[in-house]
């Protein structure tokens, strides 16, 4: 049985949880197996995510300091429900969800939050097909490349242009 004392712990851990997320989801994992709920927590650590299952009633009083949050999320809290907190890229943690939910089709996302904005199923679904940080700055390091190599091939092309013609 828990105590009041451990409920309030609990809805101090979700809280303080939620503040320094950068994200956050629900999910219904019912129907799930032990070793595919493992796997997923493990592949949301990778993702710097935690998967947390809490009750329903818990998560609400918990988000109460968070309207926008409690808004989004008051309508989802019903079943068998898991918070995913994203602590690093929310990009990452939704695409580890979708990918997820592609191989295990039991599980089900519900809604989401990023930067206080609610997100429905679709919208996390098309934040999994957006690239991570890390490609992005790749991609925009190879457009400020692009002029610069352009500019060698181009003065390479007219220096051996140049030799050849000097050489007939």
């Amino acid at each position: 049985m828990i105590t009041r004392a451990d409920k309030e712990q609990e809805v101090k851990a979700i809280s303080d949880k939620y503040s320094k997320a950068k994200g956050a989801f629900i999910v219904d994992f019912k129907g799930m197996k032990v070793e595919q709920v493992t796997n997923l927590r493990k592949k949301l650590h990778h993702a710097d995510a935690e998967m947390k299952v809490v009750r329903n009633t818990l998560a609400k009083r918990a988000l109460k300091s968070y309207p926008e949050v409690s808004a989004a999320f008051d309508k989802s809290l019903k079943g068998t429900n898991a918070l995913v907190f994203a602590f690093g890229e929310v990009t990452a943690a939704a695409k580890t969800l979708a990918d997820f939910a592609k191989d295990v089709e039991v599980l089900q996302i519900k809604t989401g939050v990023m930067d206080g904005n609610p997100l429905d199923e679709a919208k996390i679904k098309f934040i999994a097909t957006l690239p991570g940080k890390n490609e992005l700055r790749a991609m925009f390091l190879g457009v400020l490349q692009a002029p610069g190599s352009k500019l060698a091939r181009c003065l390479n092309e007219y220096v051996k242009k140049n030799s050849e013609a000097s050489a007939s």
